[in-house]
């Protein structure tokens, strides 16, 4: 059968194309399932252990001037509080995330790319970077100039996430307004990797009118652009949005989307292979109590704990069923610890965590 012939070839190494990647994201039973899933999480304890890198995720402003129509912070959202912490409460977040061992922190954002914001993140990269050597800082505040980029690496940010949602021109322009670009994304991507940075992107699966074909094209993308990082999840409506009220959820649609984004992080484990895989809080939010597991098991590396203030959160909801909302960063340490050790893996403690393929793309050593 073709899906274990290519299954076979893809776990030795060998080049897939994108008919293939198509293949093995439709498994044919759940025999076939269980086999790929098996082998990425094979794969994925051979080049990062059975570990998991943690990152303390500090939801820092909800100030966005992009209209994506897909997002609950999107610019035309009246029905949302805007904040932005202020730069001491964002230190004082990296310190408790210090302080719980994680090795690193991810700083998100809506997006900006005046000077005032530029400022402001990098004053804040540095103090955080002042904190302890070689903890690790990411980014995720948009599209920016080299120089920006440039500014915040040399402040001390050492990784940056940039999801480019999906690498179908079509399918990007259909869930973006007119001014937002699909070749801009991508050209920022290139800057990224051009100021330095350990450099991810991720897709939604499960977008309106996306086929298997987009989704393999998707894996390709990653690959030929040689990123380090993907952070992907199911796509999920915010009704106070476009395409949330467009497409709402029925049936069983987020539990055939949660297993296609296993399935993603399953092939991109196996095709991308020393990367670094996020089981992202979407999948958590279909499935509350073994999401994220789900997604380690299927070949991922990275879970993100909030370490923010609670007063902040619900004003952060890029989709509908955010989980956590209330729940205290110091208690939602305390159950991953217990998820984790309940399928076999354990925190990597007081380590950056970072991706081994930025360091075979850029020929450094570790």
């Amino acid at each position: 059968m073709d899906f274990y012939r290519i299954l076979e070839k893809v776990v030795s190494g060998k080049f897939a194309d994108t008919g293939e990647i198509a293949t093995l994201l439709a498994p044919p039973d759940e025999t076939a399932e269980k086999a790929l899933f098996d082998a990425a999480y094979q794969l994925k304890c051979e080049i990062c252990g059975r570990m998991v890198n943690l990152r303390g995720l500090i939801e820092f402003s909800n100030i966005c001037t992009r209209d994506c129509f897909y997002c609950g912070i999107r610019k035309s959202n009246g029905k949302v509080t805007r904040y932005r912490m202020s730069e001491n409460e964002i230190v004082s977040a990296a310190e408790k995330a210090l302080e719980f061992g994680y090795g690193s922190v991810v700083l998100q954002s809506g997006e900006r790319s005046d000077e005032e914001f530029a400022g402001f993140v990098e004053r804040v990269v540095g103090k955080i970077s002042a904190l302890a050597p070689g903890f690790g800082i990411t980014l995720s505040c948009g599209e920016e100039s080299l120089d920006t980029y440039r500014r915040w690496r040399e402040a001390g940010a050492t990784r940056y996430l940039l999801r480019i949602e999906s690498s179908s021109e079509k399918i990007f322009n259909a869930i973006h307004p007119a001014e937002a670009l699909f070749s801009e994304r991508k050209a920022a991507l290139k800057r990224l990797q051009q100021a330095g940075f350990q450099t991810g992107s991720g897709v939604m699966i499960g977008l309106p009118g996306q086929t298997l074909k987009d989704l393999a094209a998707d894996i390709a993308f990653f690959r030929d652009m040689d990123l380090d990082m993907i952070g992907m999840g199911p796509y999920l409506p915010q009704t106070d949005t476009p395409l949330g009220q467009q497409y709402p959820d029925s049936g069983n649609m987020a539990e055939q989307r949660l297993q296609l984004s296993l399935r993603m992080i399953a092939v991109t484990r196996l095709v991308l292979r020393d990367v670094n895989i996020a089981a992202t809080t979407a999948l958590q939010t279909i499935d509350p109590a073994q999401g994220r597991e789900r997604g380690i098991l299927a070949g991922a590396n990275v879970i993100m704990p909030n370490v923010g203030d609670v007063a902040f959160r619900r004003d952060y909801q890029l989709y509908n069923g955010k989980p956590s909302l209330d729940e205290n960063s110091l208690s939602i340490r305390e159950n991953l610890i217990r998820s984790l050790a309940a399928i076999g893996e354990a925190p990597r403690f007081n380590s950056a965590g970072d991706p081994l393929h930025f360091f075979r793309r850029t020929g450094s050593g570790k």
